[in-house]
């Protein structure tokens, strides 16, 4: 079982649904990686992330897809890109990552609740 967190922590986790506007290969990645541009609205507004998620997705399949993010880390530096957000997703049973997304459309920026 996972350690227990308090909502207050869960709370200070700012996860929100955004739209890929850009994705290009990251050849330069230690692992194979996407570079995905993610609009989360009026708000927040374009944030860039690296996502390793070569295996389930191509650049040209992630374009107009809503996903969710973590969008109050700091920024970290992968290779030569710097990630502003943190692409959610669940591992599948080979471990490649499957994306975590909303089954039906919501405004860009909308926070998980």
């Amino acid at each position: 079982m996972a350690d227990q967190i308090s909502y207050a922590d869960f709370e200070r986790v700012d996860i929100r649904v955004g739209t890929v506007v850009e994705a290009q290969p990251f050849p330069e990645a230690r692992k194979p990686a996407i570079k995905l541009v993610i609009d989360f609205g009026p708000e927040i507004g374009l944030k860039k992330s690296s996502a390793q998620i070569t295996v389930h997705y191509t650049p040209d399949t992630l374009v107009g897809r809503q996903v969710l993010g973590v969008v109050n880390f700091p920024p970290r530096q992968i290779g030569p890109f710097m990630s502003e957000c943190l692409t959610l997703g669940f591992a599948d049973a080979e471990d490649a990552i499957v994306l975590a997304r909303p089954d039906t459309a919501v405004p860009n920026g909308q926070k998980l609740i």
